[in-house]
């Protein structure tokens, strides 16, 4: 069956009109220009317009449709094949508490972490990749999907208020992706990608951790942020910029550099990467750790695929068009009658 994968392209053909009007115009300057240039010979005039200048025309146009053809990618032989998707499923568990806005790192501690997320899913091939936002609460922003382009328009959406309450509870945070996202994930197959500056509020998070080992989840924690001194957090207010404050005092935001450490840990396999306040390449990170694990299947698609034949349409098209330029008039002495051939002759003793 014939299939045409590109068939918007026979619009195209409308062009048709305008050189339809354009070659007639052509030929009627052209009757007249040879009937002054011969000396009234209307016979030889007439075959060279009718015969040589049409078959010019007509060849053009040939070529002209079987060039459109060409550019719609017709195709037949008709296959259908089943595909098999492999890969891991990946989840970006990310710190979206007040504190991710300070400014240890450029522009701050939750943007460059958008940044990294989006370097690294620009380089995934096959993976399936979820994105968890969470402070006092966790939030699905991106169920597991292949959508790449939805995960990063996901990304881009992220801020402190993507999650209404507020804190940093890890714990709760690991236990919701074990429970309602990666749940019905094959075993051993499993991912946990933790971005956060470690804080927590007393929610468990080794233990969660555990649970996420029992069920085969790798925990690869990420710490961002001055591990030493701390920094301040910068907040926007009525007044202006300033800095967040709690109970008169100005709050300092340090990385819990241990306690990510602990959390990774508790997972077999799992890794802890003290990023602190340097630079990190999460695209390299996630090739190092993760694209060369293993993979399981999980899912089959039927895809039908057709064998592709503009070649052959393409090189009709310049055959065509050769003949086009050169064939008529180097062949006009067959198009044209013997009587005339001599006139022609005769005249142009003259």
């Amino acid at each position: 069956m014939l299939h045409f994968q590109n068939p918007p392209y026979f619009m195209l053909l409308w062009l048709l009109l305008p050189l339809t009007f354009l070659l007639y115009y052509a030929m009627k300057k052209k009757r007249l220009s040879l009937r002054v240039f011969t000396g009234g010979l209307e016979s030889f005039e007439n075959n060279f317009q009718l015969k040589g200048f049409v078959v010019s025309a007509i060849l053009l146009f040939c070529s002209i449709t079987f060039l459109v053809i060409a550019l719609t990618r017709p195709s037949w032989n008709q296959q259908t094949r089943i595909v098999e998707k492999r890969g891991r499923d990946v989840v970006f568990l990310i710190d979206v508490s007040i504190s991710m806005l300070a400014d240890d790192l450029i522009p701050n501690r939750l943007e460059r972490a958008k940044l990294a997320i989006k370097d690294a899913v620009n380089t995934l091939e096959g993976d399936r990749v979820a994105l968890v936002a969470f402070a006092g609460s966790a939030v699905v922003k991106t169920p597991l999907t292949n959508d790449y382009s939805f995960f990063i328009s996901s990304v881009d959406n992220l801020s402190v208020n993507s999650v209404t309450r507020g804190g940093s509870l890890i714990g709760d945070a690991i236990r919701y992706v074990n429970g309602n996202v990666l749940d019905n994930s094959a075993k051993a197959y499993k991912d946990i990608i933790l971005i956060t500056d470690g804080e927590d509020h007393e929610s468990f998070p080794l233990e969660a951790a555990a649970e996420a080992d029992n069920k085969g989840i790798r925990i690869i924690a990420i710490g961002l942020g001055d591990e030493n001194k701390g920094r301040r957090i910068p907040i926007t207010t009525d007044r202006g910029s300033e800095f967040l404050m709690f109970e008169g005092q100005e709050v300092w935001s340090r990385l819990d550099a241990e306690t990510l450490r602990k959390i990774a840990g508790a997972t077999e396999g799992g890794k802890y990467l003290n990023v602190s306040t340097g630079t990190f390449d999460l695209a390299e990170i996630y090739g190092s750790l993760i694209a060369g694990s293993k993979k399981t299947s999980y899912e089959e698609d039927t895809v039908t695929i057709y064998e592709e034949k503009f070649q052959f349409f393409l090189f009709i098209a310049i055959l065509f068009m050769t003949f086009s330029l050169f064939q008529p008039f180097r062949g006009i002495k067959h198009l044209i009658s013997h009587n005339d051939w001599k006139k022609i002759k005769n005249w142009r003793k003259k």
